[in-house]
């Protein structure tokens, strides 16, 4: 059963053009030029009750203007959209009780209270019985592993603690629908980790359906078994996260810092991107050559220190991108 469902969707923004020199700051505020910015072109697609759905695409792409659209803060120009038999033009309210939002760069938690205090005002703020509170803050306190700072100040809360505290405000009222945007931004590796396995937990104990949006390829790749990747305000991909990693997401970068120079050349399944003496940069093909394997061309008692990454997820979207104008 679909619980979003958007058809036809296109928001574009009227923008002041801004004139160069000082004769052309002063036409533009006494006769402004405007111009139209098409932000969503004519998107559909819908998402199944219970689905963790990657929503994605680089800055500009549109992506927070669907999102922003989806839970009632825009109004679209064209188009329908859906959430849970409301309209969120018409219903924002309604909806607002059925939705949670959480944001990795913006904080909704008052700082100077305790994430206690916080989850009593915000089940305050959807009109929930106090008993009721309780039990959810109870149960997310276990859930969340809280205990240690539950009744410390938000403002002296680490990055990870404050966004674990962020989605359990985000749950108080129980959403059916939970907005994540870049949840795990400016967290260190093993923080990012604890909060996937949250989100995973959220999902598999409340059958919370998830949109999230990340930079982080990791994120997607760990979380959502679909993914939507929009580009100029178009959707450009709709696939599952299988399909994505056979085609896009075999490719993996490796820097090594050396104790010896080594003077590789590239070879199927490699590619040499930077060779600086001791310091070389390589470009993997996991269909074609395992990291191991690539490892070995080093010669591991040769390695000091090594780092493996994801291609940029900017860098798949390009290449995802560039397919579809070529079909």
């Amino acid at each position: 059963m679909a619980v979003i469902t958007v058809d036809n969707l296109s928001k574009n923004f009227k923008v002041k053009i801004k004139e160069k020199g000082f004769k052309g700051s002063l036409k533009s505020i006494v006769k402004p030029n405007y111009k139209i910015i098409k932000a969503v072109k004519d998107i559909s697609f819908s998402i199944e009750k219970g689905e963790m759905v990657a929503f994605i695409g680089p800055n500009g792409a549109g992506k927070s203007t669907s999102i922003k659209m989806m839970t009632g803060i825009l109004y679209p120009d064209s188009g329908d959209i859906n959430i849970l038999g409301l309209n969120p033009k018409k219903d924002r309210k309604k909806l607002a009780y059925e939705i949670g939002c959480v944001f990795g760069q913006k904080e909704q938690l008052w700082t100077h209270l305790t994430p206690y205090d916080n989850f009593k005002f915000f089940g305050a703020i959807y009109d929930l019985p106090d008993s009721q509170v309780e039990k959810k803050i109870k149960e997310f306190i276990e859930l969340f592993e809280l205990e240690e700072f539950i009744n410390t100040p938000v403002r002296n809360l680490s990055l990870g603690q404050r966004i674990r505290c962020e989605i359990v405000a985000s749950l108080i009222h129980e959403p059916k629908i939970l907005f994540l945007d870049e949840p795990t931004i400016g967290l260190d590796p093993v923080v990012k980790e604890n909060i996937r396995v949250l989100i995973k937990r959220m999902n598999k104990e409340y059958k919370t359906t998830v949109v999230l949006t990340s930079h982080d390829v990791s994120d997607i790749e760990k979380l959502c078994k679909r993914v939507i990747i929009v580009n100029k305000g178009q959707i450009v991909l709709d696939d599952s996260m299988e399909n994505l990693k056979y085609h896009y997401l075999n490719k993996k970068i490796v820097e090594a810092k050396m104790k010896e120079p080594v003077n590789l050349e590239d070879e199927e399944g490699i590619t040499i991107l930077k060779d600086k003496g001791y310091n070389l940069k390589m470009e993997v093909d996991t269909k074609k050559k395992s990291i191991a394997d690539a490892i070995k061309l080093l010669n591991p008692d040769n390695i000091i220190d090594i780092n493996i990454s994801n291609i940029p997820l900017e860098q798949i979207i390009s290449s995802i991108y560039k397919d579809g104008e070529k079909e």
